[in-house]
Parts: structure tokens; C-alpha cells; sequence
């Protein structure tokens, strides 16, 4: 198929690294694997576009140039990969009804809620125009499924497991000792964190798994951290850090995402709450390579991790069962190996971005009429 790509939210490359960004971009990568020819439509962003009147002109020169010259190769069909109210895509479905195919949206979003507020009214009715005038809509998480499914029938509306590429996130020991060796670890129970430490719920995120060591620490729990990212608040969280007695933390600066199994490999136990998370690719990743993960269970902790089974989730409004869950596993060393061995498998049967991804090309066949499959 010749696929016609659009990022609405950030367009493919962007400099600013998010869950998001990583799955728009390995499914863009998973589809050019299997052969199909894919075309980045353009990379307007369409983020609070209907309040910056520059950009809405440059939608309009944008929807102008596809209808008038078209792409580089007639596509059989147009995908654009995440719209919500903040970001609505905008140019999908113009441009494939003035190219004359069909159009589909991989992770859609439908929160009823954004319409009760001035600032995201607009929004609101952009995209619910958007995913009402798609040919099919795809998402990944099990809420927005349920949410999609107040506007659109059955038969528009598939939902598919976020995935991973496992044999990228597989335990070492190998790393797990060297890096052991390099922190000095005395029996001391190693905890891993990972986000970008810009301003806002990542940063929060962060603060609470410092304050649940600090609070372990002062418990008598033998501890160390290590925090994968980098960004803008980076010093304000080092210093909220180095004011707690007896913990040892690592800041490791911003890892690439292929070295980060090193890491989650060396880690006893992955913590992070996640909050107002979408997903949280970061904990698939680290069950992939059987570290269990300590989340809160609203987001996407609760999309990601199967609670007693892969990790232990709990809910945002009770922050100490959070605490308890790491000193938990802490204590239970028998119950961490089994669920880093739970984990492992459970990304492999249900998280395989190579399986899951099927579905979604042979519906792309379907609404193109195309005859046969590849795998």
C-alpha cells in the first residue's frame, strides 16, 4: 500500500521525546518494514492550532498544496496518528476526501469532559468532527475504546494492544552486574525511575518516588536510586535528592532508548506513578526485561501493568499504598522474581508490537480494497 502519514500532534523527528512521539514513529517504522511505502503528508503541528491564527493559515496553505499537487505517489489511503482536542487533526480529512481515499486515525481520543471548559470547547468539536468523519479509528488504550464507542459503531472502532519490540528490552545479567558493580551495591534493593524532567506531572512523578525513598529510607530500607532523563527541572529534583540522609541516587542524564534494558536489567524493582500518563511506554519496557513495576493504577499503569501479576498498582488518591507497594516487593524477593517473570512473558503474548500491528494491516487492506496480506 502506498500510506499517506500524518502526525498531528509532533510530526515524525520532533525534538521534544515522549511516549507518543515513540509510538507514532515505531508504527510508521513497523508499517515501511513490511513493505508498504510511506509518505509524510506534512509536518504542520497541530497542537492549540485553533488558537494561533499563523498556524491556521498555514493549515489552510497546507490543505491548499495537497489538493492542488497532491502527494509524491497517489496513496490508497490516508493514517494520521494521534487526535485529540489539544492537537485535532485538521488536515486528514480534507486532504484524503479531496484525494478521493479513505481515512483512518490510529489513537483516537474522545474525552466528553474537555467539553464543559471554554479553552478546549473548540478542541473538543474539531476532533470529535475528525474521528466522526474517519473511515476507521484504531486505539490503543482500553478507556478511550470505551469512550469512542458513545460516537462510532462497532465496525469503525478497533482496539489494539500497545506494543514493544521485546528483543530490544531483554534482561541482561551481563549489564546487571556491571552496572551492580559500578554503584557499589551492598545489598541494597536498586529502584529505577524514568522521565523527562520537564516542568509539570513528569516531574511530579519523579518527586513521589524520591519521597517514598526518602520515606523507606527513614523505615530502615537499604536503597538505591537511579533516574533515567534529563531536562529543565533536573537541579530541582538533585536537590530535593541530596536532602535525604542515607539515599544514594544516581541521575544518569538522558539515556538512549536502546541502552535503557542496561538499566531496567541492574533494576530490582521499576517505579514510577505515571500520573495523568496516557500509556507509559516505560513500563512495558521495563517488564520486557523483567523488572516489576510499581504504578498508579488510573492511567497508564493501569493500561500497562497487571496488578499481582506483572507489578502492583494502586490508586492516585491513596500516594502512601504506593510506598507500601515498592517496600513491598522490597521485602518479598521471592514475589519481585515472580513477578519479573510474569512480566516478561506477559509482554510477549499480549504487548508484541509485531503481532498486535497485524490487525491493523489487514484492516488498512480491507478499507483499501487491496487483495493479500504481508507479514
Amino acid at each position: 500500500m502506498n500510506i499517506a502519514y500524518y502526525m498531528p500532534f509532533k510530526p515524525l523527528g520532533h525534538g521534544n521525546p515522549s511516549g507518543d512521539l515513540i509510538t507514532g514513529t515505531e508504527l510508521y517504522l513497523h508499517l515501511e518494514a513490511l513493505g508498504h511505502s510511506m509518505e509524510l503528508a506534512s509536518k504542520l503541528r497541530c497542537r492549540w492550532i485553533y488558537y494561533k491564527p499563523f498556524s491556521l493559515f498555514k493549515l489552510l496553505r497546507e490543505q491548499r498544496r495537497i489538493a492542488q499537487k497532491g502527494l509524491k505517489q497517489k496513496p490508497d489511503i490516508w493514517l494520521s496518528y494521534h487526535s485529540y482536542y489539544k492537537a485535532p487533526d485538521l488536515l486528514g480529512p480534507t486532504s484524503s476526501r479531496k484525494l478521493g481515499i479513505p481515512y483512518a486515525i490510529f489513537q483516537g481520543i474522545y474525552s466528553t469532559k474537555r467539553r464543559k471548559k471554554l479553552k478546549t470547547l473548540p478542541g473538543f468539536h474539531l476532533n470529535k468532527q475528525s474521528l466522526l468523519t474517519a473511515n476507521h479509528v484504531f486505539t490503543n488504550k482500553r478507556r478511550d475504546h470505551t469512550n469512542l464507542k458513545r460516537i462510532l459503531p462497532d465496525d469503525k472502532l478497533t482496539f489494539i494492544a500497545p506494543g514493544i519490540h521485546p528483543k530490544n528490552f531483554t534482561f541482561s545479567n551481563k549489564w546487571r552486574e556491571t552496572i551492580k558493580q559500578n554503584l557499589d551495591c551492598q545489598g541494597e534493593t536498586i529502584i529505577m525511575t524514568a522521565a523527562m524532567m520537564r516542568p509539570g506531572v513528569k516531574t511530579k512523578g519523579i518527586k513521589t518516588v524520591i519521597d517514598s525513598c526518602i520515606n523507606l529510607i527513614q523505615r530502615g530500607q537499604k536503597i538505591q536510586l537511579i533516574i533515567a532523563g534529563d531536562g529543565e527541572n533536573r537541579r530541582q529534583l538533585e536537590k530535593q535528592a541530596s536532602s535525604a540522609v542515607g539515599l544514594k541516587v544516581h541521575f544518569l542524564g538522558k539515556i538512549p532508548r536502546h541502552e535503557l534494558y542496561r538499566y531496567y536489567s541492574a533494576a530490582d524493582i521499576f517505579a514510577f506513578p505515571g500520573i495523568e500518563e496516557s500509556l507509559g511506554m516505560v513500563y512495558l519496557e521495563a517488564q520486557s526485561c523483567r523488572t516489576p513495576v510499581i504504578a498508579y493504577s488510573n492511567w497508564g499503569g493501569g493500561e500497562a501493568v497487571v496488578h499481582n501479576k506483572t507489578g502492583l498498582i494502586s490508586p492516585a488518591s491513596e500516594p502512601n499504598l504506593f510506598t507500601k507497594n515498592i517496600e513491598k516487593l522490597i521485602v518479598q524477593q521471592e514475589l519481585r522474581q515472580t513477578l519479573g517473570d510474569n512480566g516478561c512473558r506477559h509482554i510477549q503474548k499480549h504487548h508484541n508490537i509485531k503481532s498486535n500491528y497485524n490487525l491493523l494491516e489487514n484492516t488498512l487492506y480491507n478499507l483499501t480494497h487491496c487483495k493479500g496480506v504481508s507479514y
